[in-house]
């Protein structure tokens, strides 16, 4: 079964770097045609929108079918998709990519991104996969090395995506993305998958919001873990909204990429070191700890305008990232019934990640109106100027210590109430539970 493991995270990194190239791909051909800030933000939303959205039906989509069907399935959705958008970039003039008001660049763009959340469907998949296949005291270093094929993923569509779109626009993304993808399918449906047959209840939902949010409540503690996951993803949407700026006020576009990409090694360096040492007794614990560094790192990395101390604070934040989501899955793969998991993974999925867009989208106004002046002209310069800097990219810098500052205070809280006491007992010495008597399946 280890083995088989092995072969699922090869497939999965094999899929993960054709959705993300042809995402990155996407957004940089977007911006690079139209030079339109609005449109590139515009299709950024929509896919953090529709992603926060379709988590519980992808969920569901994995507890009523097999864990191999639902991965081919996504993998089909995605290579039509490619292939007929492949079809409409070839048949349109380029000047039609041009104007972001064009109705076909808008139908080509959310073809595309259909494609790509069409991947989201593995992203449940193989979590629930770990719980079939791995042992329960060896599932947290699966989860670590799940984290190293995203990282592995996230490196190599870094390095290509903006070489590809640079070369030919969407020509040589689409067809890479065809090839790819294909190869993917073929080898996921020669691979032998041991599953047991899955159960269906007559007379209940499938998608069954209702059953999988009183499992969650039934569960002391768990609620509030996925609220604090949203919490700290709200303010974790700062970084995606203001981090590009900060970066690139203190090197060029060509440095900022390429530290970049050799900062996302970080994915696989926690990844590795949680497949090899695990996540101890309590995943729990790690989870807090973890968030904790990340806040702490959030609080002083841009403290001074430097980008050795922004390139060290970054490395070590993307380090710990993996020790957050394989603590979460660990803890999730262990207490919800393997046959709702799905859709238990999916309705975390959604909840949290419906916080970042909406940071990622106010931050850059509540910058640019309070933070920006204040360190500018306003009164931050006589208070903090003298140590902390003036000027705009200090101002976005402040944002990100009082961030840190916030999520560090709201972690020590949260882990001194009685749900991380209860959640943490239920992990240590409960079993899974069982599902409420309505409306499950």
């Amino acid at each position: 079964m280890v083995k088989t493991f092995y072969q699922i995270l090869a497939n999965t990194i094999l899929a993960n770097v054709t959705n993300m190239t042809v995402w990155f791909a996407l957004i940089f051909f977007m911006y690079l045609e139209t030079h339109s800030v609005t449109a590139t933000s515009i299709v950024s939303g929509i896919f953090l929108v529709l992603t926060a959205s379709l988590g519980i039906w992808f969920g569901s989509l994995v507890d009523h079918n097999k864990k191999k069907n639902v991965m081919i399935l996504s993998g089909v959705i995605s290579l039509i998709i490619y292939i007929i958008g492949f079809i409409i970039y070839l048949i349109y003039p380029a000047e039609t990519w041009k104007d972001p008001t064009s109705v076909t660049l808008w139908v080509l763009v959310l073809l595309l991104l259909f494609g790509v959340i069409a991947g989201n469907i593995r992203s449940i998949a193989v979590p629930t996969l770990v719980t079939i296949l791995i042992p329960e005291d060896e599932r947290a270093k699966a989860n670590g090395l799940t984290g190293t094929a995203f990282g592995i993923s996230f490196l190599i569509c870094s390095a290509i995506s903006g070489l590809l779109v640079g070369a030919g626009g969407m020509y040589y993304v689409l067809i890479l993305g065809i090839a790819m993808m294909l190869l993917s399918i073929v080898h996921m449906w020669f691979l032998p998958i041991p599953e047991k047959e899955i159960v269906h209840i007559e007379h209940q939902p499938k998608v069954d919001l209702r059953g999988t949010y009183a499992l969650v409540k039934a569960i002391p503690g768990l609620l509030a873990l996925i609220v604090f996951s949203t919490i700290n993803n709200f303010l974790g949407g700062t970084f995606m909204g203001l981090m590009d700026a900060y970066g690139l006020s203190l090197v060029s576009v060509e440095v900022w990429g390429l530290l970049f990409a050799g900062i996302s090694c970080g994915f696989i360096i926690g990844g590795l070191f949680i497949a090899k040492y695990g996540l101890g007794k309590n995943p729990l614990f790690a989870m807090f700890v973890a968030n904790i560094i990340i806040w702490i790192i959030s609080a002083v990395f841009t403290i001074q305008p430097s980008i050795i101390l922004l390139s060290v604070g970054m490395l070590i934040y993307i380090s710990v990232v993996p020790f957050i989501e394989a603590s979460e899955q660990t803890i999730l793969q262990k207490v919800v019934p393997q046959e709702r998991q799905g859709r238990v993974f999916g309705f975390a999925h959604s909840v949290e990640q419906s916080a970042s867009p909406l940071t990622t989208f106010l931050i850059g106004p509540i910058a640019e109106t309070y933070f920006i002046p204040f360190m500018t002209t306003g009164a931050g310069v006589g208070l903090i100027g003298g140590w902390f800097g003036t000027g705009p990219d200090r101002g976005i810098a402040l944002v990100f210590t009082v961030t840190g500052i916030i999520g560090l205070i709201l972690t020590v809280i949260a882990m001194n109430t009685k749900y991380y006491k209860l959640l943490s007992d239920r992990y240590l010495h409960g079993g899974v539970e069982p599902m409420p008597e309505t409306g499950t399946s």
